[in-house]
């Protein structure tokens, strides 16, 4: 078996990788997907190949590869395989429409983009000017930096498929991939995360290598306590850092990571039992919920479960804890700008502190709270906003200086927006954003992003996005707006004009119209448009928001 490894200094993250497939880790599981499973050895091989491949593609140091695929193997050899070569993976949100696949493709100057068939119409709905553009070397008016698009197995318009891109291997050596692997260090950027923030575009963290392996050191070793025997159940969508600080846990940890690619709560129950799952991170109580309430729980065996980290409200993590009480729950607070989880808990805390707050701060981390109005550091056991700085704090906003100025000042600390409480002991709660933003069901959502979309509708002269509270996502939008003179439009108009071009969390699941603001000097009293929603709601008894689709 492979060892588990307690520190991350001077690592990257393929290093690592090899050096688990060469102490002990051949044969030794380690990715375990619905329809594939690889020992040590085979994912070594699998993260060479595409590193072979991309670099036939003239992918070299510092250039970007976007991978929009489904968690599976294949996106993770991608991953490690871009990183092999210095070059900087840029996972995508599977669930983007057209118009924020257009703009992270343009703003992080992808010059490779590998994705499933089942993207393949989004990309040409995304980049126009691909439907008539050749299967090799790009030229593209719409995205200037790409050279190439990778399919699977569908011929279509600017696409490679995967047999041709696989087959460039075979230009490549091995030796050539291992050259590029040694010139890394651990602290080039390695990893571009986009991330919803209060600006009306996602905002891409850059994150390296040293980075990244600190937080999974911290999350396997000091929070969870793995070792190669656990077996490691995570349903993050890769994309997200979660996702990924999962991923190098089990790899710190030397053990197996088990995934169910796209989660389904019937799947997830049978990839508990079947793998004998020991360590389980969910993270959002609407997947946990899920589990917990499949019928299918009732005859499965989860005795080999001995934690769960889960985040919630604490009436809701108690709840969870009694269904499930022989597997220690606990809870973590953070962001894709902390590489993850900048505090979790520890399994010999009581109750209360597990479901009342978000833990300790992880090794390496240092926070401050600062009181938001006179910007003095207060005490512990105070309540202000939450600053952080240390080993796992990203590197900055890419092509955004002037924000991360903003945002990280002249001694590093990064100003999160969060406001958050420290008690006596260092435990940190989250309690609210200070920024504009949402939070649905786990996924960050700028106000901004909404309401300019919505601005482009004909009829909307000015729109307000606020959150409504919504018992199964926590928070979803609702959209005041002011129409133009002599326009019209109607709330199921709104809504239709948003769904299939931004993602459904994004929708908004309320429209109310207004002919006068609130107002605050110049600006709109948004709490007061907060206060009005969540008041109606109450009144007329509505707890959860309409479901809604795509299309």
């Amino acid at each position: 078996m492979p060892s588990a490894i307690s520190t991350a200094e001077g690592l990257t993250i393929p290093g690592l990788l090899d050096q688990q497939a060469a102490d002990g880790g051949v044969g030794s599981q380690a990715l375990i997907f619905p329809s594939e499973r690889l020992d040590y050895g085979t994912y070594r091989e699998r993260t060479i190949d595409a590193a072979r491949a991309l670099r036939a593609l003239g992918v070299g140091p510092g250039d970007k590869v976007g991978i929009l695929q489904h968690g599976g193997v294949d996106l993770i050899s991608m991953l490690v395989g871009a990183m092999r070569l210095g070059a900087v993976a840029v996972p995508i949100n599977a669930r983007y429409k057209s118009a924020e696949l257009q703009y992270l493709i343009t703003h992080a100057d992808l010059r490779v983009l590998v994705l499933d068939d089942a993207f393949v119409e989004l990309v040409h709905e995304a980049l126009p000017s691909l439907v008539d553009a050749p299967s090799g070397p790009l030229t593209l008016t719409d995205a200037p930096e790409l050279g190439h698009v990778v399919g699977a197995g569908v011929q279509a318009p600017g696409v490679m498929t995967r047999a041709d891109f696989d087959a460039g291997a075979a230009s490549v050596s091995e030796d050539e991939v291992a050259t590029m692997q040694a010139a890394t260090r651990a602290d080039d950027v390695v990893l571009l995360l986009y991330t919803s923030g209060t600006t009306a575009h996602p905002k891409g963290c850059m994150h390296s290598h040293s980075t990244m392996l600190h937080e999974a050191v911290n999350l396997a070793i000091d929070r969870l306590r793995m070792s190669p025997e656990d077996t490691f159940w995570s349903p993050l969508p890769m994309f997200h850092v979660g996702g990924i600080d999962t991923l190098l846990a089990s790899l710190v940890a030397g053990c197996a990571f088990c995934h169910p690619g796209v989660f389904e709560p019937g799947l997830a129950v049978r990839q508990l039992n079947d793998e004998r799952c020991t360590v389980a991170f969910p993270a959002f109580e609407t997947i946990w919920l899920a589990v917990l309430d499949h019928p299918d729980l009732a005859q499965a065996d989860l005795s080999a479960l001995r934690i769960v980290v889960n985040v919630g409200v604490p009436e809701r993590l108690r709840a969870m804890q009694e269904r499930l009480p022989h597997a220690i729950q606990v809870s973590a607070t953070g962001g894709t700008e902390a590489a993850g989880f900048l505090s979790i808990g520890v399994i010999e805390d009581s109750l209360d502190e597990r479901c009342e707050t978000c833990g300790h701060v992880v090794d390496g981390m240092e926070v401050r709270l600062l009181d938001p109005e006179s910007g003095e550091v207060l005490p512990r056991e105070s309540v202000g906003e939450l600053l952080y700085r240390g080993t796992s704090r990203f590197l900055g906003y890419y092509r955004d200086p002037e924000v991360t100025a903003e945002c990280i000042d002249e001694d590093g600390w990064f100003h999160s927006g969060d406001l958050a409480r420290r008690d006596a002991d260092g435990r940190i709660t989250f309690l609210s954003r200070l920024k504009d933003m949402l939070k649905v069901g786990g996924e960050n959502v700028a106000a901004a992003e909404i309401e300019g979309y919505l601005s482009t509708h004909p009829a909307v002269q000015i729109v307000q996005v606020v959150s409504a509270p919504d018992a199964r996502y926590g928070e979803v939008a609702a959209a005041f707006v002011e129409l133009k003179v002599g326009a019209t439009a109607t709330e199921d108009e709104l809504i239709a004009h948003c769904r299939g071009k931004i993602a459904t969390f994004k929708v908004p699941r309320y429209v109310r119209f207004v002919n006068e603001w609130p107002m605050s000097g110049t600006k709109v009293q948004k709490y007061k448009l907060r206060e009005q929603i969540a008041a109606e709601l109450l009144d007329q008894g509505i707890t959860e928001a309409p479901r809604i689709t795509s299309t």
